[in-house]
Formats: C-alpha cells, sequence, structure tokens
C-alpha cells in the first residue's frame, strides 16, 4: 500500500498514457495512480484497462460519461483517493510537461519539510518553461503577478497544475463547493488552502510543453480565471469563501 496517489485527468491523451503511467511506476517512491478519463473517444480508458492487469493494485480508473472540466476531474479524483485513506494525493498531467521524477520532490517536500500544499513551481527561481512560444510565456507569468496582487497570496506560480497535497487540506477545503472548472481551478485550490492558514512551499521544476496530443486551452479558460480571481477575492472578503 503507498500512502500517495497521482490523479491524472485525461480526455484523449492514447498518446500519452502508456509512457506517463510507465515512468511513475518505475520511480523508486512507490506510487499508485488514478485515471480520471471523461470518456474519451482516443480509447484512452481502454490502454489504462489493459495496463491494469500489469499493474494491478498500483492502477485505478474512473470513467466520466462526458467532458466536464479539468476541476471536476480532480474533484472526483480527491474524493476517491480520501475515501481510499490515501495521505499524499498528487495532481499531474498526462503529457509530460510535469515531469514524474519530481513527484519524489513534492512528497519529500510535504512528508519531509512540513509542508501542507506543495507547488511544482515554473517561476520560483526564474523561468523554467520549455518550448513554450514566448506570448505564452508571458500570459502565464503576469497571471500569477496579477494573481498575487488580487489575492495577496505570496506564490510564484499560482496557476500551476502540478501539486502535492497533504489529505487534511482536502479534508478542511469544502470540495463541493468548488466553483471552477478550468485553469482557474489551480487558483481557487490554492486560495482556499491560503484562506486556511496552510503552509504552502514551491519547489522548482522544468515544464516542458506537451509534444504528443492537444492542448485544451482555450479562451474561455483564460476568461474564467481573470475574472474569477477577483470573485474569490471578493467573496472571502464577505466571509462566503
Amino acid at each position: 500500500m503507498s500512502d500517495g496517489i497521482v490523479i491524472i485527468p485525461t480526455y484523449n491523451e492514447i498518446e500519452n498514457i502508456e509512457s506517463i503511467l510507465r515512468a511513475v511506476f518505475s520511480l523508486q517512491k512507490p506510487f499508485h495512480v488514478l485515471v480520471v478519463d471523461d470518456n474519451s473517444p482516443d480509447k484512452t480508458a481502454e490502454k489504462v484497462i489493459a495496463l491494469q492487469r500489469e499493474f494491478g493494485g498500483q492502477l485505478f480508473l474512473s470513467v466520466r460519461k462526458k467532458k466536464s472540466g479539468l476541476g471536476t476531474a480532480y474533484v472526483h479524483g480527491f474524493k476517491w483517493a480520501l475515501k481510499h485513506g490515501y495521505q499524499y494525493i498528487f495532481e499531474m498531467d498526462a503529457d509530460f510537461s510535469h515531469n514524474p521524477n519530481d513527484l519524489e520532490k513534492l512528497y519529500d517536500c510535504c512528508a519531509k519539510n512540513g509542508a501542507d500544499l506543495t507547488i511544482g513551481s515554473r517561476y520560483v527561481t526564474g523561468v523554467n518553461v520549455v518550448n513554450w512560444p514566448l506570448s505564452r510565456v508571458l500570459l502565464s507569468y503576469f497571471a500569477s503577478v496579477y494573481v498575487r496582487m488580487i489575492t495577496g497570496m505570496k506564490i510564484m506560480d499560482a496557476t500551476a497544475g502540478f501539486i502535492c497535497y497533504r489529505r487534511e487540506v482536502l479534508e478542511k477545503i469544502n470540495l463541493d463547493r468548488i466553483k471552477f472548472i478550468g485553469y482557474a481551478f489551480q487558483i481557487e485550490m490554492k486560495y482556499r488552502a491560503f484562506a486556511k492558514n496552510f503552509n504552502i512551499q514551491e519547489v522548482p521544476v522544468i515544464f516542458t510543453d506537451r509534444t504528443k496530443g492537444q492542448s485544451k486551452m482555450s479562451g474561455a479558460i483564460i476568461k474564467e480565471a481573470v475574472f474569477g480571481v477577483i470573485s474569490l477575492r471578493f467573496r472571502k472578503f464577505l466571509n462566503r469563501l
């Protein structure tokens, strides 16, 4: 039994899923993985089922009926992980933009260094992004500047999606009240943890843009993040967070 589980949401990740799972399971520190698949037309879930025969007891799958957003996929995974008793619960993308080798670094920051929430940060030691166009780097970097200005959080990479949570954080956050489903979800989770005075730490990682599959970024997701930050701050001010 591992004390840590990595939640990987998928939608049409058939090109990446086997490689990312094998990379996680090859680590010295044993991790379990829960794939939350949104009924991918490319049969991502079928590939996971096939791999379960090889990685029995380590690899789990939950298939939802349709594509319902990143935030709802993670909330679904969080509830599953809490129900099954895991102590350290991770968010990670399927496309190798997050290096599986860094999972151990995030784990150690929580398990050994006292963090309640550890962020795999692209910006805590400069700009550590590979293969993004300059426009995308600037959008991401200044989004975190904007979040710091509005919320007061001292987090350099507020939109990061490579995270380790102690279970106590997810138990204290009312997951049924999570509002956002796109990348604003990442900001909301950090802000709710910040509002409850959890110890949030950042560790430097190198983010490498996907080389296979399609990005899920859209204008609607960006809009949600921009206006969502103001909404979060306002709700905290009214004590309705």
